[in-house]
């Protein structure tokens, strides 16, 4: 089952997103250990 986090990094990838801007907290954790799959 795929998380959330990796859902968005699949979109943006699919989309062609080449550069996304970050922001420090607690809540985008997850996202940001996904993107090492992407």
């Amino acid at each position: 089952m795929r998380t959330g986090a990796q859902i968005i990094w699949e979109s943006l990838v699919r989309e062609g997103v080449g550069t996304v801007f970050g922001y420090p907290g607690g809540a985008i954790l997850p996202a940001y250990d996904a993107i090492l799959e992407y």
